[in-house]
């Protein structure tokens, strides 16, 4: 059910990408990936290496490290809920999201940073603290 509903948002990004900008559609990509906990779509905004803060540990990450850790971290706390955004912005050409990612075993302030790279913005830093 999941899968059906991440593909459903996904086709709407697609469809309304006419009407944003490029970055905003990576971004509202990878919100849809983290609220359905999927770490394989959300590793394909990665970019080759990736600083991810995490409750018990805090490392810079190449692209498939970062997919593992957060696939158990994910898991560790009962899958993900929802994710609930707080605020958006951009930052000299970078973009964030900052929102509550909620699990089975808890609710976690998340942090997103995106950095343009060519033609496309890719994840650079992710932070997860428990609330």
């Amino acid at each position: 059910m999941k899968a059906f509903f991440t593909i459903i948002l996904l086709s709407l990004g697609v469809i309304f990408s006419g009407f944003t900008t490029n970055n905003s559609v990576e971004m509202d990509s990878v919100v849809v990936a983290l609220k359905s906990g999927n770490a394989n779509l959300l590793s394909r905004f990665f970019d080759s290496r990736v600083d991810i803060t995490l409750p018990e540990k805090s490392d810079n990450y190449s692209r498939s490290q970062a997919e593992m850790i957060l696939k158990d971290f994910f898991n560790n706390n009962g899958g993900v809920k929802s994710f609930e955004l707080k605020h958006r912005g951009e930052n000299n050409g970078s973009n964030y999201v900052i929102g509550v990612l909620m699990t089975n075993n808890g609710h976690y302030r998340t942090t997103l940073f995106m950095k343009q790279k060519g033609d496309k913005q890719l994840l650079q830093e992710m932070r997860f603290q428990q609330e």
